[in-house]
């Protein structure tokens, strides 16, 4: 595979993935519509600090691991622990009035009290599913990738990180652009929504390997 189709088809590959709702999408949401279009870049950036971390990891032989059951069941206990954590502090605020539309400039009134560029990074690593497509589809690739040595290493993750970038920019972008329409109870609903939606996911990794 040429760098330029390894770009391609690792852009095509990480939308499809990226377009797919889960914790980092919900997250992107809820951030957006509180402190406007920068949540989304920000929160990729934490994702693909991680995932660069992981990049050399998997190429040091970390893969072996990641495979193992007793190594997804751990992630998914944890992850799933975090994402109940986070669905019920945000429900948590809303109930208490802390998280208000007028507040976007007060990080007291920030959604998941933590910078974007970290909730990226402990989003990603709690979903379970993400450590196990990079311990089979992502380590394929970088397989492939590293024929082409550092060059389709980096053709790699820039395709892939490109994608992630485009679609959260794109969500953040609507989000935030819909912040003046929005009444202070709908968005609190929406707070709400994504709340219940990171405890069911939480609940659901758990449920899966108890």
């Amino acid at each position: 595979m040429d760098i330029t189709t390894l770009f391609i088809t690792a852009f095509l590959v990480g939308l499809s993935g990226a377009m797919m709702p889960g914790p980092l999408l919900t997250v992107t949401i809820a951030e957006s519509a509180q402190r406007g279009f920068k949540a989304g870049p920000l929160i990729v950036l934490g994702h693909a600090i991680l995932e660069l971390a992981l990049i050399i990891a998997l190429l040091a032989g970390l893969s072996l691991y990641l495979q193992k059951p007793v190594v997804t069941t751990v992630i998914s206990i944890i992850g799933g622990a975090f994402l109940l954590f986070m669905g019920f502090n945000m429900i948590k605020d809303v109930l208490q009035g802390r998280v208000a539309l007028e507040n976007s400039e007060n990080d007291a009134g920030k959604v998941i009290n933590m910078h974007p560029v970290v909730a990226g990074i402990l989003v990603s690593v709690s979903n379970p599913f993400w450590s196990i497509w990079w311990a089979t589809i992502g380590l394929t690739y970088l397989t492939m990738a590293l024929k082409s040595g550092a060059v389709g290493i980096t053709s790699f993750f820039s395709g892939h990180i490109m994608a992630d970038l485009l679609w959260y920019s794109l969500i953040a972008a609507a989000i935030a652009g819909g912040r003046r329409f929005l009444k202070q109870q709908v968005y609190q609903t929406i707070i709400m929504l994504c709340g219940l939606f990171l405890i069911g996911l939480g609940g659901y990794f758990i449920y899966g390997v108890i």
